[in-house]
């Protein structure tokens, strides 16, 4: 990790690093795909969220708690529509979303 970011932010900066990923390629995967609810397009508003909620943590911002809070709500969302579906990466993409919201959640506090 830099040694210039803020240490509290360490793990959640790393967690929601690979739940960008995943939502990514969850996106990308679901392209051209038939889909009974929001999902591929939570993934979408999920990645601009995670983007931001990055970007305010490596900025020691004193808005990150707040992101992080809608962070932790597009997260849940996310993964509420990507666990209807059974495909592989829905379902990574589902978990990854989960694990971010529990730790965006504790960085809100």
């Amino acid at each position: 990790m830099n040694a210039l970011i803020n240490p509290a932010y360490a793990k959640c900066l790393e967690i929601c690093q690979e739940c960008l990923i995943d939502c990514k390629v969850c996106l990308a995967k679901m392209a051209g795909k038939e889909s009974m609810n929001d999902c591929p397009y939570c993934c979408v508003q999920c990645i601009e969220v995670l983007q931001a909620t990055i970007g305010l943590m490596a900025a020691d911002s004193k808005f990150t708690k707040e992101q992080c809070e809608l962070c932790a709500k597009v997260c849940d969302y996310c993964a509420d529509m990507c666990e209807a579906h059974d495909h592989e990466h829905c379902k990574k993409c589902a978990e990854s979303c989960r694990k971010c919201a529990e730790h965006c959640r504790k960085m809100a506090k």
